[in-house]
């Protein structure tokens, strides 16, 4: 075996390396899957979103709900016997408006129970998903977030804003487009959070926590804590099983260069000095 032997051995191994290393990880993710069904007695469905990075030109893709997601997510509810319990892990910024009420819709209308679990963070379309499930399980410093429609990139309570300090002459005829469509898009998001909250509060009560989640309230990425849902009177606990916080991890955000936070993975356990 000569040098150039050597050296396209060792480049196959580097090109196969990702490869093989993803497969390990799909594998363990199958097994931790397995792992939280047998011990929970439930179906686990995954919707997980990354930033990725394009393999060869090295630049970011934004991942989000979009109707891929909303038509796997029905197949595997659809998948399973209607009594078997559902656990729906969840970590997203959320995403399109009408991929995300598929999905919640599919929850809300299921008869057997469905336990969303949040690990760290479920924004936007993630918290319209996770309003309507029996119960949020959320790591204590989880977060969601406000459900107020965006358009153009821009809050839809704000476009209505320009209305309330102008006059209509003063306003050019795009703008008063758009406010027209977000007042019907802050109407219909507020119908369909009250629609799914209808079966776990008094109606005034979701009426009043839909308006708060979908007129503006809030700015858009405002983290909602544990303890905020549960002062709304969200089903919100915060006993997260480990097995979720460890399949977190099995999904790896794609490093880029070096990281920018580091750390000894091992855990510390504080040992009080001896006398």
């Amino acid at each position: 075996m000569n040098v150039m032997d050597i050296f396209w051995i060792f480049l196959m191994l580097s090109a196969l390396q990702p490869v093989l290393r993803q497969k390990v990880i799909e594998a363990a993710r199958q097994r931790m899957i397995a792992r939280i069904e047998r011990k929970r007695q439930s179906r686990v469905i995954v919707l997980i979103h990354r930033q990725e990075t394009m393999s060869l030109l090295g630049f970011p893709i934004f991942r989000y709900i979009d109707i891929n997601d909303s038509e796997e997510v029905i197949h595997a509810i659809q998948l399973t016997d209607p009594e078997i319990p559902i656990d729906l892990v969840l970590h997203t910024p959320g995403g399109l408006v009408l991929a995300a009420l598929q999905i919640a819709r599919a929850v809300h209308h299921r008869p057997g129970k469905v336990t969303v679990f949040i690990p760290h963070y479920a924004m936007s379309g993630g918290t319209l998903i996770a309003l309507a499930a029996d119960e949020i399980v959320m790591c204590k410093h989880a977060v969601l977030g406000p459900v107020d429609p965006q358009i153009n990139q821009q809050p839809a309570a704000s476009v209505l804003k320009v209305l309330q300090r102008k006059k209509p002459d003063e306003i050019d005829d795009q703008t008063l487009i758009l406010a027209d469509i977000a007042e019907k898009a802050i109407s219909q998001v507020r119908m369909c959070v009250k629609e799914l909250l209808s079966d776990k509060m008094p109606e005034d009560k979701a009426d009043e926590v839909a308006r708060l989640l979908s007129e503006g309230t809030w700015t858009h990425d405002f983290p909602l804590t544990a303890e905020m849902a549960q002062q709304l009177g969200l089903p919100v606990s915060t006993d997260m099983p480990t097995e979720f916080m460890q399949l977190l991890q099995l999904y790896p955000q794609p490093r880029r260069g070096q990281p920018t936070v580091e750390y000894i993975p091992a855990p510390y356990h504080f040992h009080p000095p001896r006398t």
